[in-house]
């Protein structure tokens, strides 16, 4: 199998083209790499100095301009526009208005993977408010499973882009999607995609529910009558917009309206074809019940055997930083769901324990109110730990309710906790917010919650 950027009809339409990547990180130099090895001439502006990223700069091919600290770069004349899922729309708009091509990185692996021929039969896309990054990670443990070589990618943390050369025709490709890379996507075409849920997040971004929604939902822009669209059937957003869906629809959830996977009896049954599993012993909630039913749902569709998914669901074991047991220390367990960086991703964390709970709470805050986890707070919280610059509104919308303390720090949060809280209690990192106050992504929160743990 040679490499993309040797095929001829995928070097053909980049070759010499001039291509801007507006905004570093993953996707931007997973893009800048791959364009440049198609021999496209690839420029790349990013809003942070040369400091804050000059680890990604090293990362590069040598040549490539790169403009720091301004966007001059968008007046000039491109032939095509790269965009990093992070980047504001009034950033990169006026440059589609030109009559310029606006890609994400999302759709530009797709692109190169479609013109090579190379566009997995066993394709599968998972979006979602919370559960994407578990459900993607699942359906990647099942397609292994099956035995297929297996692709796991996008939003997870693997860009698209940065896997090319692994995937071909009989790929099984899982694939994690944010409502920001759809905002970019046009040709994109999983042969299933898959909604959780949509509930309140990046309304900064989208303005409005319904604008969210709709990004969304872009997902199944593209495809087909014979495509498979997997929707929750307990959610709202989902019923309303399902008459959009260009393809068939397969449900989830506990009571169906037509094709799909309900859950009954302690199983996961199929209501139109045949299969009962049981979903993963080490996931808790019912949040990872709707995600093992859309996982499920999604192998199904694609055709994987009754007996490939149990094994998938039997051997996977969670992914990290959500809801991911530390270490238990003086009958205490502490529990890392960093990931959780909306209200509605906390509130299925605190429904996963019967407490009591020691919850640390804040961060960056994302425009949502606190207040939809006071019934939970005051039903399982002793105590919740402040830290992060959204400790003001979060104290001022739940204050009153359960004891609250100030940390300002994750340490101070960890050392209050370990000296509070009591033998059968669990101590939860679920913090409703983002990171990028006090840490570089929610990964690195995580880890030093894991470390600061480990040092107890």
């Amino acid at each position: 199998m040679i490499p993309v950027e040797k095929d001829p009809v995928v070097r053909g339409w980049f070759e010499g083209r001039h291509v801007l990547v507006l905004g570093l990180g993953k996707s931007g130099v997973a893009a800048a790499r791959l364009l440049a090895g198609l021999g496209a001439r690839v420029a790349v502006t990013e809003k942070r100095s040369k400091d804050e990223t000059r680890g990604w700069v090293r990362e590069l091919p040598a040549g490539i301009p790169i403009e720091n600290g301004t966007h001059k770069f968008l007046a000039l004349s491109w032939d095509l526009l790269i965009v990093s899922p992070g980047v504001p729309t009034s950033l990169w708009a006026p440059v589609r208005a030109r009559g310029v091509p606006v890609w994400g990185e999302l759709e530009l692996g797709y692109r190169i993977l479609s013109l090579a021929g190379r566009w997995p039969a066993w394709s599968a896309a998972i979006t979602g408010t919370n559960g994407k990054t578990t459900t993607t990670a699942l359906l990647g443990a099942i397609f292994k499973a099956s035995g297929r070589p297996t692709v796991i990618a996008g939003n997870i943390g693997v860009p698209l882009c940065a896997v090319v050369n692994t995937v071909t025709r009989n790929t099984a490709l899982a694939l994690e999607v944010s409502s920001y890379q759809l905002e970019t996507a046009e040709a994109f075409r999983p042969a299933v995609g898959a909604v959780l849920n949509v509930t309140p997040d990046h309304l900064a971004r989208h303005g409005t529910m319904d604008a969210y929604a709709k990004a969304k939902f872009r997902l199944f822009q593209s495809q087909g009558i014979n495509d498979v669209a997997v929707l929750n059937a307990e959610d709202p957003w989902c019923r309303r917009l399902a008459p959009f869906v260009p393809g068939k629809i397969h449900w989830f959830g506990d009571r169906i309206p037509g094709p799909g996977l309900v859950w009954e009896g302690e199983r996961i049954r199929g209501k139109t074809f045949s299969g009962q599993w049981r979903p993963p012993a080490h996931l808790p909630g019912r949040h990872n019940i709707d995600n093992a039913l859309a996982a499920v749902a999604s192998a199904r569709a694609l055709g994987v055997s009754a007996a490939a998914i149990a094994r998938g669901l039997a051997d996977f074991h969670g992914v990290e930083h959500r809801l991911e047991r530390v270490r238990t220390w003086r009958g205490v367990r502490y529990i890392n769901d960093s990931k959780a960086t909306n209200v509605d991703s906390t509130r299925v964390a605190l429904e996963a324990f019967s407490g009591p709970l020691t919850i640390i709470l804040g961060g960056q805050d994302k425009g949502a109110p606190y207040t939809p986890l006071i019934p939970l707070l005051r039903k399982k919280a002793r105590e919740i730990l402040l830290i992060g610059e959204a400790a003001d509104k979060i104290e001022k919308d739940v204050q009153g309710r359960v004891p609250l303390v100030r940390c300002e720090t994750l340490a101070r949060a960890v050392d209050r906790a370990a000296q509070t809280s009591r033998p059968g209690d669990v101590v939860l990192l679920s913090p409703a917010c983002a990171s990028f106050d006090q840490f570089e992504n929610f990964e690195h929160r995580g880890r030093c919650f894991k470390e600061l743990v480990g040092a107890l």
